[in-house]
């Protein structure tokens, strides 16, 4: 099937990506991948490539093209070289739109420029030790001090990817209690300094996957956080989570089916090379039934994900498509991936081989941005059950 979601314009910038990942982060990643992060310089050097600045206006530094489009693309290459580029994803497509969205004329001028050019590093922090995808259980507090001034944020974030290098974090907290019939209401959503006085990182966690990408815990011990930091009406912060929630799921749904596609990629140019009984591996009937379900089952994922996409562009994605995007293209990816290792036999284990990289990265995706029970959830709610 002819695949038309993407134009001249994102294949020439696919292109431009793919260069850059084969020269700039593939001859470093196992370096990378032992030092739990990327060096801040690629972050510059993404800044220098376009990345961090597509979406954002013309009038701070960027390109001022309002599409997701281009975001899908990195889900794409670098899921065909095996690779993450650290926390440039949550940089972009999870903070950006808070950003864009609630940040004043004043926040976007003080903020935007550094942020286009990767000097300056965003991270968010929603949840909490005791919370996980309960959001509106979160504890950490916000309270004006006597002056007005100030919000004083204490608390802890954990599971925070980017924490440990973010420059500036908006973390979500409770600037009042929740009332007697929305226990939502309360939460706002404050840019935080790394550099404030109470500010610290805790443990940098050891992760499955991803291992390219600081993932941290996260202390606020009476930080004073300027009031004019605060993004949007105070107390509104989970309405605004759940607006920006549907895009976050859908990239982790393309990210999904893009490492299952890879995956199969991978796997087909294995079984070519791989002997096995004196016979090539790819001439066993098993390889190639194996093979054929799994590329079925990519294409489909693939229709799911791209429709959602044309969707998000189009202004009509609701927030019920992307849960079921997620939820289909976390579960294809899960199975294909594992498939494919299997196909590649004991290498398959070898962190050495894409595809072990890939089954290990792509576990996350069926918790984080929601698990698939509350996908689940989500879905039935709009089926009115």
């Amino acid at each position: 099937m002819e695949r038309t979601v993407f134009t001249e314009d994102h294949e020439s910038y696919r292109l431009t990506l793919r260069r850059f990942i084969e020269t700039e982060v593939v001859p470093h990643y196992d370096e990378w991948m032992a030092a739990g992060a990327v060096p801040r310089s690629l972050y510059r050097k993404l800044g220098e490539l376009g990345m961090f600045g597509i979406e954002v206006p013309e009038e701070h530094g960027g390109a001022g093209i309002t599409s997701f489009k281009f975001a899908a693309i990195e889900c794409e290459e670098t899921a065909r070289a095996g690779v993450i580029l650290g926390s440039s994803g949550v940089h972009v497509a999870l903070c950006l739109p808070y950003l864009l969205q609630l940040g004043t004329p004043e926040q976007l001028k003080a903020w935007l420029p550094d942020f286009v050019t990767g000097e300056t590093m965003f991270a968010i922090a929603m949840s909490e030790p005791g919370t996980g995808s309960d959001l509106a259980g979160m504890t950490t507090t916000a309270r004006l001090d006597e002056s007005g001034t100030h919000y004083v944020l204490n608390g802890a974030k954990t599971f925070i990817t980017g924490g440990a290098q973010a420059d500036r974090i908006i973390v979500c907290a409770r600037t009042a209690p929740p009332s007697d019939d929305d226990r939502r209401f309360g939460i706002s959503l404050l840019v935080v300094d790394t550099t404030s006085p109470g500010f610290s990182v805790g443990r940098k966690l050891s992760k499955l996957g991803q291992l390219a990408s600081d993932t941290a815990e996260l202390a606020f011990d009476d930080v004073r956080v300027p009031r004019e930091n605060l993004l949007g009406v105070e107390h509104k912060g989970f309405h605004y989570l759940g607006d920006n929630l549907p895009k976050e799921r859908l990239s982790i749904a393309f990210a999904a089916y893009a490492q299952a596609r890879a995956a199969v990629d991978f796997t087909v140019d294995y079984v070519r090379q791989r002997e096995v009984f004196g016979k090539p591996l790819v001439t066993f009937q098993n390889t190639k039934f194996e093979l054929a379900a799994c590329r079925a089952e990519v294409d489909a994922a693939q229709a799911v994900a791209d429709r959602a996409l044309e969707a998000l562009d189009a202004g009509t994605l609701t927030a019920a498509e992307p849960a079921s995007a997620k939820l289909f293209c976390t579960e294809v990816a899960s199975r294909v991936i594992d498939r494919c290792l299997q196909l590649h036999g004991g290498y398959g284990y070898m962190t050495e081989y894409p595809v072990a990289r890939l089954y290990a990265d792509n576990r996350v995706n069926r918790i984080y941005g929601g698990t698939s029970e509350v996908m689940k959830m989500i879905i039935a709610k709009d089926m009115g059950l």
